[in-house]
């Protein structure tokens, strides 16, 4: 029963999550691209103080989905078995390694450094350095997430497909 509800509770927030960082990839940071430096660092800043300040739906499902597959992992054991057992634990470590890792190395670093920034005291040429420093290697991180938490939720589909 347990582990019903976590498979079921795993693959909403999982997929809300693939969603999210979907359309961060194919939506926002397209659009943000076209601005000029200070205009896409303030975006930036303003859309992800709204995540920094702890949105409770956000937190209820980024918190939610690690919890979730965390217990369905875990009352899933002796329960699964032949493949299963393989895609239960490819949806666990790409969740972790492919979604949250990257998450806490690479895009909250760079979100709080940017967050620092102060547009208003910025010159041109500090814009510009920071958007630089900062929009590929969160771009490419976020391909990394965006690819995992898809596999990820693909992964928790079928599981649910095949109970």
């Amino acid at each position: 029963m347990i582990s019903d509800i976590a498979l079921v509770l795993s693959t909403l927030m999982c997929s809300l999550i693939a969603g999210l960082l979907f359309c961060y990839a194919i939506l926002i940071m397209p659009g943000l691209k076209k601005l000029d430096d200070k205009s896409f660092i303030k975006a930036f800043q303003v859309t992800d103080r709204i995540i920094q300040n702890n949105h409770p739906l956000f937190i209820l499902i980024w918190l939610g989905s690690a919890l979730s597959i965390i217990v369905l992992a875990i009352s899933s054991l002796g329960k699964l078995e032949g493949i299963d057992v393989y895609i239960m634990l490819f949806a666990l470590t790409g969740y972790f390694c492919g979604i949250q890792a990257p998450t806490i190395l690479v895009n909250l670093p760079l979100n709080k450094k940017l967050q620092k920034l102060n547009v208003a005291h910025s010159s041109e040429e500090e814009l510009r350095a920071s958007r630089i420093e900062f929009e590929a290697p969160w771009n490419k991180s976020n391909e990394i997430r965006t690819i995992m938490a898809c596999m990820t939720s693909l992964a928790l589909i079928v599981l649910c497909l095949k109970q």
